[in-house]
């Protein structure tokens, strides 16, 4: 005979929590797996786990905004004739038309433009408004090819060429076909409506010395004159970074597991890769041991949501950062103001990541021309561009009250850590040690 005891209320299991139990009910009913947007969900060490060393008697702080804090940064200047100057070093990272609506494309150029940073394509091709309202334009070249063509290219003003992606290391992208338009799939050279998924490498190259040729025929192509970057998930950031720097990249971009996708499988969202405090030092440490680092720029991306996450990041050793997620919420996605047709799809704003099936109420993630038409793309860019500038003034703030003039002065000894985990993927000492796990004595 079994008693429950009426002062405990029953327990129920960590391992198979509420939303474990879910999916096995969803699986077994339907036989095909989750698939989603957006990043990672799970809870995993970040920058909120470091925290800055301000100055007092043993270090100078400078005084307010009366004393310069320099935020520019050059991007690309190894081999390109045409180095890219940004007046910050906060870019937009590459979301795709197709992805993303034509209004949506157009309001990332027009804030970046204003804020003096630049965007980037993502898959599927360069669109005329984006390129027309974008001052400074990163041309992805991704394994699908889509869109891709030489015109295109020379349009650029840098080229990225995207082995891997942080929210699916090793995987392809996906695109569902309600949100292949007519548009759509005669820029991607597909048949309308139909599902299409990118391919998970690129076929022409298997391995770094082949990755050179591809890099030389891009510099051939484009007359030396375009930067090229070469993006990586991250999941093996040391010997990546060094593969991509011997191939001849100008610049790496490293994108941790909190990096945002369109759609992809939620058990590789949750599952493969890294975070992205786990790959900065490693990334940071290939350049240095190749005698690279500064000369080969490192842009970090995946989760970055403030000025205090930049500032850490360059504290860390990049050069720069991008934000996709963060940018998409200063649009205006996952806004509070259309609940109510939020929880019409069964989500509510702040969870909704269902991007693959077209029917964002904000207007972003589709390509109904009913819900595009919601955004619109100059006030949406101006809020992007605030969006930016307040990112900028943060990361200033705290550069200044560490005693540095320069955004790309904060260093490793400008932070502490907080917890165990983040000591170990930061290389940080805990606080009030100079220890962190690996590093011998107390």
């Amino acid at each position: 005979m079994s008693y429950h005891n009426p002062y405990t209320p029953p327990r129920k299991s960590a391992t198979f929590d509420d939303h474990t139990l879910a999916e096995i009910r969803r699986a077994a009913a339907t036989g095909i797996y989750d698939i989603r947007g957006a990043g990672t969900k799970r809870k995993v060490p970040h920058f909120d786990d470091l925290l800055f060393l301000g100055a007092s008697i043993s270090r100078y702080p400078l005084e307010g905004y009366r004393e310069k804090c320099d935020t520019t940064v050059v991007l690309g200047s190894r081999f390109a004739k045409k180095p890219i100057t940004l007046k910050t070093p906060i870019t937009i990272a590459g979301m795709s038309f197709g992805a993303l609506s034509g209004n949506a494309k157009e309001a990332l150029g027009r804030g970046a433009t204003i804020a003096g940073t630049s965007t980037t394509t993502g898959d599927g091709g360069m669109t005329d408004e984006e390129r027309g309202h974008s001052q400074t334009l990163v041309y992805q070249y991704l394994p699908s090819r889509y869109g891709m063509n030489p015109k295109d290219l020379r349009r650029a003003d840098a080229i990225e060429v995207v082995v891997g992606q942080g929210a699916k290391p090793g995987g392809g992208g996906m695109l569902l076909g309600q949100k292949i338009s007519d548009r759509v799939a005669n820029m991607r050279n597909l048949p309308k409506g139909i599902d299409q998924r990118s391919a998970c490498r690129h076929p022409d190259w298997t391995g770094p010395d082949d990755l050179e040729i591809k890099i030389m025929e891009l510099r051939e192509i484009t007359d030396w004159e375009k930067p090229i970057y070469v993006k990586v998930g991250g999941a093996r950031p040391y010997y990546d970074t060094a593969l991509a720097v011997k191939a001849g990249a100008d610049v790496v971009v490293l994108d941790g597991m909190q990096g945002g996708t369109a759609a992809t499988q939620d058990v590789f969202i949750e599952n493969v890769g890294m975070p992205t405090l786990a790959c900065i030092r490693p990334a940071v440490q290939a350049l240095q041991d190749l005698g690279m680092h500064r000369k080969v720029q490192l842009i970090i991306s995946g989760g970055i949501r403030s000025g205090a996450d930049v500032a850490k990041a360059l504290a860390l050793g990049a050069d720069a950062v991008a934000i996709g997620t963060a940018a998409l919420v200063a649009l205006g996605d996952n806004d509070p103001k259309w609940e109510d047709e939020y929880q019409k799809l069964g989500t509510t704003a702040g969870a909704y990541d269902d991007w693959h099936e077209g029917r964002d109420p904000a207007g972003i993630t589709t390509q109904d021309p009913e819900l595009a038409s919601r955004l619109d793309p100059i006030a949406a860019g101006r809020r992007l561009a605030n969006y930016l500038k307040v990112m900028t003034l943060e990361a200033q703030t705290i550069a200044r009250a560490c005693g540095k003039n320069h955004l790309h002065n904060l260093e490793p000894e400008d932070l502490c850590a907080l917890t165990m985990e983040a000591a170990a993927m930061a290389q940080i000492p805990l606080a009030g040690t100079n220890w962190y796990p690996g590093k011998g004595g107390f």
